[in-house]
């Protein structure tokens, strides 16, 4: 049920290590308003629904579908939240569940531990972001990193995200770390908007070097063009790497987020332990024709993480709003393909627990919104 694409050696190993533990759960919401702009992200139909999608998938997360949200589920143009796949393992699991308030327009109506951060701009504007936020959202995430580490020394901690632009703020993350990553990132759309995302990249690099933003400088790189959970996930892994095994739980925003964690601690004198460092994904998102993942965690330079993926399937699915993912729909969010992987090496659960765990999910969902 997982298969290792990159760092083949180094994954099998953490693997072993991991297998039947029981890990920590951790999603990091964050906003930024480039996921208002029309087209750039499929992840809530309207700009308007996708202001409130971070909050919705935080609180299915936390309670499910056992009470009436205060922020339901946004209608997607096809497919369903991947927050579905993430509850089914979390509830059938008993995964501790964290939620962490990195910089949203409103705080959801679930326990969170809001870490003092705000909303980003638009990145093209070359300014997202203070860059006196940024520092503090650093040192909130180291502080939450050793935190949540030392509950679980033989174990290891899932951190997700959900940031509605947020594969598009990473792409600006990487290329300003100088990683060539253009036509190679993925989208919640089944062909990848490449053109419209560098488009609003370079616009937002552009406008940070003529106010003579500093590229060498990581922080200031995140300030100008990347999001409030970025800064928070790679913070919490350097130092949970130090004392636990750690799972960077998405695509392209955790390859990100990983050359981002090398670039901090090289250019901060931090220390941290690679090999205790994996990403996990779904197959829609390391196999996305549109994309090229694979090729894009091989370029992120001296240090490479072994890239895992589930390899749950929902051709077989009663539910077309699943069978959606395999045409390329949504394929990623909310830790959804580490929830799986954690399934696997803690109670070795395959293709058919996995789907109906899911689809019962979906079966106590119906009626009370349309997906």
């Amino acid at each position: 049920m997982i298969r290792i694409y990159t760092q083949i050696e180094q994954g099998e190993k953490w693997i072993v290590k991991y297998r039947d533990c029981l890990p920590v759960f951790t999603c990091i919401l964050g906003f930024t308003d480039t996921g208002l702009i029309p087209g750039i992200s499929a992840a809530g139909s309207t700009p308007e629904a996708r202001k409130y999608t971070a909050c919705a998938d935080a609180e299915f997360l936390y309670y499910g579908s056992g009470r009436k949200p205060v922020y339901p589920l946004p209608p997607l143009t096809a497919g369903a939240s991947p927050v579905l796949i993430s509850r089914a393992v979390v509830e059938a699991l008993h995964i501790p569940v964290y939620l962490f308030n990195a910089g949203l327009s409103q705080s959801p109506p679930v326990p969170v531990i809001d870490l003092g951060g705000s909303p980003a701009k638009c990145l093209s504007t070359g300014a997202a972001m203070e860059i006196t936020t940024v520092h503090h959202l650093l040192k909130q995430g180291l502080l939450w990193g050793e935190r949540l580490a030392a509950n679980i020394p033989q174990g290891y901690v899932i951190l997700g995200e959900c940031v509605v632009g947020g594969t598009t703020t990473a792409l600006s993350i990487l290329t300003g770390l100088g990683i060539d990553a253009a036509g190679k990132v993925n989208s919640s759309h089944p062909v990848c908007n490449h053109t419209q995302k560098w488009a609003v990249v370079q616009a937002g690099l552009e406008r940070m070097r003529s106010a003579g933003g500093e590229l060498l400088d990581p922080l200031a790189l995140v300030a100008a063009v990347g999001d409030p959970m970025q800064v928070v996930v790679a913070g919490m892994a350097i130092a949970a790497s130090r004392s636990c095994g750690v799972m960077l739980a998405g695509g392209t925003q955790m390859l990100a987020v990983y050359a981002l964690m090398s670039a901090i601690a090289n250019a901060y004198d931090l220390s941290w332990q690679p090999a205790a460092v994996v990403v996990g994904t779904t197959r829609w998102v390391a196999e996305d024709p549109t994309g090229n993942t694979v090729d894009l965690a091989l370029s992120l330079g001296k240090t490479i993480p072994p890239l895992l993926a589930t390899q749950l399937s929902f051709a077989n699915s009663r539910y077309p709003q699943l069978q959606a993912y395999e045409q390329g729909f949504v394929k990623e969010g909310v830790g959804a393909g580490a929830a799986c992987i954690a399934a696997y090496l803690r109670q070795n659960w395959q293709q058919n627990q996995l789907l109906t765990a899911i689809e019962a999910q979906l079966d106590q969902l119906r009626g009370n919104i349309c997906l």
